[in-house]
């Protein structure tokens, strides 16, 4: 069993910022691969289903990005999930808007969500899956950007980036992330 985890802020007048990229790839995974109906628990969203041969259990914190570790930790005790079988879908300011990384571990880089869920796990080695939304272009700018919405002219390559992990996801389910990537790039040629 796995865990991804889409970071974002709850509530209709943030479901549409940049910050809220990663409850969109959930979003994504859910519909694309028919997974149950969500419930309320673990201080979350929370719904089961199958992505290739793995059970995956998707969770959206309701918690504000900056305590999603109080939704992420209770989650993987329950269901025994230890921290390489997580996967965080997050926004990342340092790609280039539709470019997705994934790696496993490593630090915050500055995005409170991150950092919540290692302070709560008490460990980074989880993999987190990046989803570039571009940077501003200075640091003064970077709050309102982040949780500003997604401009028209983002539209077509945010919704192929969202397509395309969806697509890719069951390589992530079998730990390959290099392949994931790659199959993410190869489906958004050209739109990002």
């Amino acid at each position: 069993m796995l865990l991804f985890v889409g970071l974002g802020n709850p509530g209709t007048e943030h479901a549409m910022q940049r910050h809220n990229v990663g409850f969109m790839a959930i979003d994504a995974i859910i519909a694309s691969h028919r997974f149950g109906p969500a419930r309320a628990r673990f201080n979350s969203f929370i719904t089961e289903g199958q992505v290739g041969t793995a059970r995956v259990i998707a969770l959206k914190p309701q918690t504000y990005m900056n305590d999603s570790g109080a939704a992420v930790q209770p989650a993987a005790a329950f269901y025994k999930i230890p921290p390489q079988d997580i996967f965080v879908f997050h926004d990342d300011l340092d790609l280039a808007p539709g470019r997705v990384k994934v790696k496993r571990g490593g630090g915050a880089a500055g995005h409170n969500g991150l950092r919540a869920i290692d302070q709560r796990l008490g460990t980074p080695d989880y993999y987190r899956v990046r989803i570039g939304i571009g940077h501003p272009g200075h640091r003064d700018r970077v709050l309102g950007y982040v949780l500003g919405n997604f401009a028209k002219a983002d539209q077509a390559w945010l919704a192929a980036t969202l397509g395309a992990i969806a697509d890719a996801a069951f390589l992530l389910t079998d730990h390959r992330a290099e392949d994931f990537m790659t199959r993410v790039a190869a489906l958004t040629q050209g739109e990002t």
